[in-house]
């Protein structure tokens, strides 16, 4: 009888500990290279307060992390699609995904600076 209780109390533990679902990436694409794509969302990315904690041209890779509350991770991934590049953005805090809406002025941004790129 006092099994019971305790394989209930277990088993519903148990569920609280199951690995969250990865993160959907936010995918734009861009007429610029992949390496100038990664160099100004490296740019960017530094001027709103990031830092960069991982960056890998050849793979075309960069992790950031905001500086400053709420500290959340932005990933990108940069490969080259025709004449331009696909980038693809994750925001995550805790391992846990953010809304889109924390990707979208950056999208912009980064959008509009490529469009002025010389």
């Amino acid at each position: 009888m006092r099994l019971t209780p305790l394989v209930i109390l277990l088993a519903a533990w148990l569920t609280g500990c199951a690995t969250p679902t990865p993160p959907e990436p936010r995918e734009i694409h861009l007429a610029a290279t992949p390496e100038t794509t990664l160099r100004e969302a490296m740019d960017l990315l530094m001027e709103r307060g990031y830092v960069i904690r991982h960056a890998d041209g050849d793979l075309g890779r960069l992790e950031a992390v905001l500086g400053r509350m709420p500290g959340y991770v932005v990933s990108l991934r940069v490969a080259g699609q025709g004449d331009g590049s696909q980038a693809s953005f994750i925001a995550t805090r805790g391992g846990r995904p953010l809304p889109p809406s924390v990707l979208a002025p950056l999208l912009t941004d980064l959008q509009s600076r490529l469009r002025l790129s010389p």
